[in-house]
């Protein structure tokens, strides 16, 4: 349910920004990486995905609001691995990750799941652990890794075998025990440190239909993961399930189907392990609260995304933010976003866990952004929201009574959205006159009724579009100044059902666009993104915008536009009109935000109080990835920060591709 394929529309942009001055550029230099020994005395924590809470926020002070502008690449590792899909590899690959640091070590994956160690300082390789995936495989949210897991045996030395270790789940359904020091399996997990967890949610239409991208989540002495299932499965699509495993010996623990109160196992739609089929899916990073005992998980929609037969509506915890008991999988609370998802609004990001500070009291709280452009912020102790959240009526449609609508959605009064979830045909964009006319018309033709406006077999526009709003990248809190900042999108979609007996000629027919079967329903289903016949879209700019909000009053502080069309076109030019964004912030204490995650090949640092923004950096390709930050000592006592980030474009768009981590430090 993360699949974004319609960024392709983009690549239209080629050759109408002629008319524009160009825009000054300066090159990213490769520094490559030193292979030079170790130089690490001591070096601050990066533990898991997303840092401490999933806050994606460093303590680390040397970087400031006054120095950032001498920022350089220091060094840089290169993966070798970049498809486009048009050789022996099937699918395209996106150099998604984040990288963790624990106990002096970088850890991360690849997009071909290799697991790889480096030196903090230097980027000098300690090794690297090829699973070998399998590349034949149709991954439906192309080869993708965004992280790996760290944990640590309590029941062990520090001298002994897998002692540490690294847990990193594949592309082609494997999750991997790997000793942290030596890059070797753990002979003593699964079968000779693997355990095959594509065994167990049902039977996958195709190679890569399920399969796993984001990390493993650690709570205890547990690892537990969860799944992707790809856009458009069936009624008969791999279960949802989340999975608990012992972290020693590859064990199951318990399993957390999603199956809605009172499903009936015995007469249901089941796996052959016994997991209700075609439930919500938890394919976004999930987040431990070990004080609590809780894992929260945020999931899909149910499947299939745009129709669904009432007798197999598996919605009841879809599209929401689920609780999960970590010693038995019970469901402790679930707070729904998003009630009988038609629209692919699934739950897009991990979970954020701070202390909000309320008259003079710490409220334990969890923040969730979402691709409708709401963050929603909850009490993580019972799901109750901390800011007033509306049913407010939706619409309806009389005339397609098959289609079983939820009368009401949330809509939390504060914060706001911080994406554009209305739309008027006259505020359509255009370069011209000419096709800024041919979008206001194309708008008039769509069915519309604002955000939830029902599919039906007449195009409908939906605004903010399945992509979001918000998507993997979540959100980043600096929890000592109770500040938020965000990303989002801004794009128009369209979709219609198709009635079952047309959907293989509308394929014929239409070839390269996004049509899914759905199958077991009567409908299959076709979406895109809303353009121009220039390939530009439709709706108003910014389509891309970094956002602050004050947690203290739900107020937002600034919003910014984010990313230019500098690597859009065809020449070197710069429209500030934002662009659609992959990837999350990086707060720091000093005062900064680091970002990619636009199609432009930068990375941005922008100043939290006012959202400026106060320096760039070129890079080889986009950085649809999230930075992380780090402060390593040297053998002499000196302190350096480094931020770093993988640059690797997006292999479903024609842009620049690259498979660089590179990491930035002061000049000195």
């Amino acid at each position: 349910m993360q699949r974004f394929s319609t960024f392709k529309c983009l690549a239209l942009l080629s050759g109408i920004f002629v008319i524009i001055a160009l825009s000054a550029c300066d090159n990213y230099q490769d520094p490559n990486a030193s292979p030079q020994s170790p130089q690490v005395r001591q070096a601050t924590s990066y533990p898991n995905y997303g840092g401490y809470g999933g806050r994606q926020f460093t303590p680390a002070e040397l970087i400031t609001v006054d120095n950032v502008n001498k920022l350089k690449p220091l060094w840089s590792y290169h993966t070798g691995e970049i498809s486009t899909g048009k050789e022996d590899v099937r699918s395209t690959t996106a150099f998604e990750v984040t990288p963790i640091l624990a106990e002096g070590i970088l850890y991360f994956c690849t997009p071909y799941n290799r697991v790889v160690a480096l030196d903090p300082a230097t980027g000098a390789e300690f090794w690297s652990y090829d699973p070998k995936i399998n590349l034949e495989g149709n991954y439906s949210n192309q080869l993708v890794c965004r992280g790996v897991s760290f944990w640590k045996d309590t029941n062990k030395s520090d001298q002994e075998p897998c002692a540490t270790r690294i847990f990193s789940s594949t592309n082609d359904t494997r999750l991997l025990s790997i000793d942290a020091k030596t890059g070797q399996l753990c002979k003593d997990f699964g079968d000779a440190g693997i355990v095959d967890i594509g065994k167990g949610p049902g039977e996958a239409r195709y190679a890569g239909a399920y399969h796993h991208t984001s990390p493993p989540t650690l709570i205890g002495d547990k690892v537990v993961i969860g799944g992707s299932v790809g856009d458009g499965e069936g009624t008969h699509a791999p279960s949802g399930v989340v999975r608990a495993y012992d972290a020693r010996n590859g064990k199951q623990l318990w399993a957390q189907d999603m199956a809605p109160p009172g499903f009936d196992y015995q007469g249901g739609n089941v796996s052959d392990s016994g997991y209700a089929l075609a439930t919500p899916n938890v394919w976004a990073p999930m987040i431990a609260d070990e004080s609590l005992n809780l894992i929260f998980a945020p999931t899909g929609n149910p499947l299939p995304d745009y129709f669904r037969d009432s007798e197999l509506n598996m919605s009841h915890y879809g599209s929401s933010l689920v609780a999960i008991n970590g010693d038995t999988g019970d469901i402790v609370w679930n707070f729904q976003f998003v009630h009988n998802d038609f629209w692919d609004f699934d739950t897009p990001a991990q979970p954020t866990l701070f202390e909000l500070q309320r008259d003079g009291r710490s409220i334990p709280a969890v923040a969730q952004a979402t691709k409708m452009g709401f963050v929603f912020i909850l009490d993580r102790q019972t799901g109750e929201p901390l800011f007033p959240v509306e049913e407010r009526p939706v619409p309806q449609n009389p005339d397609f009574p098959e289609l079983i609508l939820s009368p009401t959605q949330p809509f939390p009064t504060l914060p706001k959205p911080v994406a554009q979830n209305s739309l008027n045909a006259d505020d359509a964009f255009g370069l011209t006159f000419w096709d800024a006319g041919k979008c206001k018309n194309e708008f008039e033709s769509l069915r519309y009724e604002g955000m939830y406006t029902p599919p039906s077999t007449d195009w409908t526009l939906m605004y903010t579009g399945n992509a979001g709003g918000t998507n993997w990248g979540g959100l980043a809190i600096d929890q000592e100044k109770q500040t938020l900042v965000v990303n989002a999108t801004n794009l128009a979609y369209k979709v219609k059902l198709i009635p079952r007996v047309e959907v293989e000629q509308t394929r014929k027919n239409n070839p390269g666009e996004e049509i899914a079967e759905q199958a077991g329903t009567p409908y299959g289903m076709w979406r895109a993104m809303v353009v121009s016949p220039l390939g530009i879209p439709c709706n108003p700019t910014p389509w891309g915008v970094l956002t602050g909000i004050d947690l203290k009053t739900g107020e937002q502080l600034w919003q910014s536009s984010l990313g230019t069309t500098r690597d859009l076109a065809p020449v070197p030019i710069g429209l500030a009109t934002g662009t659609p964004t992959l990837g999350g912030p990086l707060m720091t204490r000093s005062g900064l935000t680091f970002i990619g995650a636009t199609m432009d090949n930068y990375i941005r640092a922008f100043e939290n109080n006012t959202g400026a923004e106060i320096w760039r950096s070129r890079l080889p390709a986009p950085a649809i990835a999230t930075p992380m930050s780090y402060v390593v000592t040297d053998k002499e006592g000196k302190e350096k920060q480094y931020v770093l980030i993988a640059a690797g474009g997006f292999g479903r768009i024609p842009m620049d591709m690259s498979d660089t981590l590179i990491a930035f430090a002061l000049d000195e």
